[in-house]
């Protein structure tokens, strides 16, 4: 039975419309080696080919088309490490809007160098979720900009839930579909698609043994937190929000936990065999199916490649 808070499927079909001329139809790639490693027949939806190189673009989106024009007006602010930083900017300077970025110091400078070059206004301030949030309180204040949340905002959720709605429509017979969590907005998204444009397909994440929270939370019942997030996959330090944590408790099969070096191979694989660039949180759901085999045996296995924005001078496999 549905919950009565969930978004319906008309919903999602007008949240895809919305954004159509916001975003790129990404391919869906396979390879014949991979599936055999695999010993599953896996389906990469590649959002490194997503506009500003993310799926993050499709919830950004969705969230200023969504503003009234007064908000518009003031301009938007939020705070990310990275892809949602761009994504918002991105999103933003097409859409006439002006677009304050609040970024960690040690943010990797190619993620800075792709604001700037979508004319986001870069606040950056000290490594601490607590340091972010203050400095995008204040702008909030000074500029009344509309906060966007990176993860856990209804409008972003169901623009990420878009990349899975197309997913499903090149390949409805899917028995899996597996995405990273950090946040939980693909995540959450993703089970929202597979809910609503599929009667058999389940979502599973993969998520680093480093920071494990949403496995935690899954369990517990509760959202959970970590102590320490020391792991090569940066776009998933953050925790779960109480917007996207709901629909991930009650859509969401399991969260299958990974090794820093499983992480590492996986994107390996992926860069070696598939000639793609992704970056290391991508890597994740493919390190899951590796790790788990049996569980996914000559099944239909979609992934989610979440982006591709990669420092070059830092990869984690040289």
């Amino acid at each position: 039975m549905d919950n009565p808070n969930l978004p319906s499927k008309k919903i999602l079909l007008e949240t895809h419309q919305r954004i159509k001329p916001f975003i790129h139809n990404t391919p869906v790639l396979t390879s014949q080696l991979l599936n055999e490693v695999s010993g599953c027949n896996l389906f990469f939806k590649c959002e490194n080919f997503q506009k500003m190189g993310a799926f993050k673009m499709r919830g950004a989106a969705n969230a200023i088309i969504s503003l009234s024009e007064e908000e518009k007006s003031n301009g938007v602010v939020t705070h990310s490490s990275g892809n949602f930083a761009q994504a918002v900017s991105l999103a933003a300077q097409k859409l006439g809007v002006k677009a304050y970025i609040v970024m960690p110091e040690n943010a990797p400078q190619v993620k800075k160098n792709a604001v700037k070059t979508y004319k986001g206004d870069i606040i950056e301030c000290k490594s601490t979720l607590q340091a972010r949030e203050a400095a995008a309180n204040k702008i909030k204040e000074e500029k009344g900009a509309t906060f966007l949340h990176p993860s856990n905002q209804d409008e972003v959720i169901y623009g990420n839930s878009t990349a899975a709605m197309e997913l499903l429509e090149v390949q409805p017979e899917l028995d899996f579909i597996l995405t990273p969590v950090g946040g939980g907005g693909l995540l959450a998204g993703t089970a929202l698609a597979a809910h609503h444009f599929s009667k058999k397909c389940k979502v599973i994440a993969g998520e680093p043994m480093e920071a494990d929270d949403a496995y935690r939370s899954l369990i517990s019942g509760k959202i959970e937190t970590n102590e320490t997030v020391n792991t090569i996959s940066d776009g998933l330090k953050t925790h779960l929000g109480d917007r996207n944590f709901p629909i991930i408790k009650d859509y969401v099969d399991k969260i299958i936990r990974v090794e820093e070096h499983e992480i590492k191979e996986a994107m390996k694989l992926i860069w070696e065999r598939m000639k793609i660039i992704i970056e290391p949180s991508s890597a994740v759901p493919l390190a899951a199916v590796l790790k788990n085999k049996s569980e996914f045996k000559n099944k239909n296995v979609g992934i989610i490649i979440s982006g591709g924005n990669v420092d070059l001078k830092n990869l984690p496999f040289v």
